[in-house]
């Protein structure tokens, strides 16, 4: 079997399974945010419910509208927040304790190697950075989970990914996601299991491997899963508060396809508008200018990414016409961020820096594109309206190309200002 396989057979109890079994499978995190949880809780309530299957293993995080944006969103956490008082849910996070949900869990350790989790969110599938089956639903599901503890799913194939060879300089775990998005396509894995390995992997950093799986839903994929290795302990003995199993796929595990990618080839990308699978290599990429840099999100806010982008802008300063918002993925991330001076680092470069939130990445707040405005951003997602106006564009790419190019107007390399 493979790793996915393995996690998914021991949460439904069994020996074995193979892709395309319908199984029930027994979860160890269910959670929700300030959008979907609301959703969640009405249909919580429709079914009756008296009590949440183990007030413990429910996780509720007020990121994408938080601080509140405007009425609206302010009824929505308070919905939220009343529900985990009557509750008594342990791990309700908001405003001063709350992070961007995806970069908050793991930090927080609440998300362990040979987990089974589902979010009410699709960036769930993040976890899979540390060894767990960790995959989005709607937010019927999730409330569905949130009185049995339980889900259904179909196993799903696996297709395993291998990375080879010595990354060049600025390149990352977002370069390599965009990369292979634009070599499948935004379909390529549609409710597959992305594993990603090789050597490369293997001396990737945590924040690279979040950042890889983070991604996996703009391929289709159901799941996108990093076996554990000695990197991933480190990583989570400091933060675990229970056991947990480690996983790892079978030589002889079979996979619907197998793709390598020699990465000494790859350059930094961009995904341009309106889809992450529309890839180029910088050096492609010439006269596209833009009225915002976003830094941050689920996918890139995490501590290495906003080291990559000071170490870009120190010295530096933000083209006149264009707007730098750095947003920490999580409150530590933001107190580390203080610490090492990187924060100083945006301000004097004229950068603003963001309390924790997803923002601008749903077209939130804290970063709205006008009519025609083009961003280039560490975020997710970029089809058309993502952001702000349908007339807008939003192109995706990780933090050395977007702090690159808010100082030089336009979408362009860190080589180019000199770093």
């Amino acid at each position: 079997m493979t790793i996915t396989e393995k996690i998914l057979a021991y949460h439904a109890g069994k020996d074995s399974v193979v892709p395309g079994d319908l199984i029930m499978a027994k979860l160890d995190l269910v959670l929700a945010n300030d959008i979907t949880a609301p959703l969640g809780i009405e249909e919580f309530r429709k079914a009756g419910a008296k009590k949440v299957f183990d007030k413990d293993k429910i996780a509720l995080v007020a990121d994408h509208f938080t601080p509140n944006k405007d009425i609206k969103s302010a009824e929505q956490v308070k919905m939220m927040r009343d529900f985990a008082r009557e509750h008594q849910i342990t791990h309700f996070y908001d405003v001063g304790q709350m992070g961007i949900e995806h970069a908050l869990l793991p930090e927080l350790g609440l998300v362990l190697p040979g987990d089974a989790v589902l979010g009410a969110d699709s960036h769930t599938c993040t976890y899979g950075a540390l060894g767990a089956f960790s995959t989005g639903s709607g937010s019927t599901d999730f409330a569905a989970a949130m009185i049995t503890g339980e889900a259904w799913f179909k196993v799903p194939e696996s297709i395993k990914f291998i990375f080879y060879g010595k990354l060049k300089k600025w390149v990352g775990g977002k370069d390599l996601i965009l990369y292979t998005i634009g070599d499948i396509g935004v379909d390529g894995a549609l409710y597959k299991a992305m594993e990603f390995t090789g050597e490369t992997i293997s001396n990737l950093s945590m924040d690279g491997r979040l950042t890889m799986c983070n991604m996996a839903i703009e391929a289709g994929g159901k799941s996108g899963i990093v076996p554990p290795d000695e990197i991933t302990l480190q990583y989570v003995r400091q933060r675990a508060k229970r056991n947990f199993t480690i996983y790892s796929s079978d030589p002889s595990a079979e996979y619907s396809d197998i793709k390598e990618y020699d990465v000494s080839k790859i350059e930094p990308q961009v995904a341009l508008p309106f889809l992450p699978e529309n890839t180029k290599n910088i050096s492609d990429i010439s006269n596209i200018t833009i009225d915002q840099s976003v830094i941050g999100s689920c996918t890139n806010g995490r501590i290495e990414d906003l080291r990559i982008a000071a170490e870009i802008l120190k010295g530096k300063k933000v083209h006149p016409y264009v707007r730098l918002i750095v947003i920490p993925g999580t409150q530590n991330v933001y107190l580390q961020a203080v610490r090492e001076g990187l924060v100083e680092v945006f301000i004097e470069a004229g950068g603003v820096v963001s309390t924790p939130t997803c923002g601008p990445c749903l077209g939130g707040h804290m970063g709205i594109l006008a009519n025609g405005e083009r961003c280039i951003s560490t975020t997710n997602r970029n089809f058309r309206k993502r952001m702000g106006n349908d007339t807008s564009e939003v192109y995706l790419s990780g933090p050395a190309v977007a702090a690159a190019s808010a100082v030089l107007g336009r979408i362009g390399s860190p080589e180019e200002i000199g770093k």
